[in-house]
């Protein structure tokens, strides 16, 4: 239901909320959250056109959150790089159906509904402070992965 432009969003300003004041710089991020370097760069600066993120160049340079995380909604994340995508036609473009979705797609849209309202409802605060067993972001050490994907085959 999210693109993977969203999901690297979504991990890399967790790691910067999780890092914060710190400034952190690409590679370290990309780094941490398993997310290719040149693809993460396009999303930092979609992040830093939408005013979530700052960047900083030079020495004690790179990139921080540009607001507290308690006013930070999972949604404002999502918006910034890849907006979800509501239904408010037949996507298969059936004239009789005009505005009016068949069950199949009123379902897709209610989906969307429920996800855009979770996010909008949600903060980086509170996703770095519900407990897990596991941290919010793919920060196992490339070698674990490889080894953990091997072994569950």
């Amino acid at each position: 239901m999210i693109s993977q432009t969203v999901e690297y969003a979504l991990r890399a300003v967790v790691f910067l909320a999780k890092e914060a004041p710190l400034a952190c710089t690409t590679d370290q991020i990309a780094k941490a959250t398993l997310v290719p370097k040149a693809y993460l760069s396009k999303v930092m600066q979609s992040l830093v056109r939408s005013g979530l993120v700052r960047s900083q160049r030079g020495l004690g340079g790179g990139m921080t959150l540009a607001k507290p995380t308690e006013s930070v909604s999972l949604l404002e994340v999502v918006n910034a790089v890849d907006p979800l995508q509501r239904i408010h036609s037949c996507p298969l473009g059936i004239a009789s159906h005009g505005s009016k979705l068949c069950p199949l797609h009123r379902r897709l849209d209610d989906a969307m509904e429920s996800l855009q309202d979770c996010f909008e409802s949600t903060t980086l605060a509170e996703i770095l402070a519900t407990p897990g067993a596991s941290v919010p972001l793919c920060a196992v050490p490339p070698a674990m992965l490889k080894r953990a994907i091997t072994v569950s085959q």
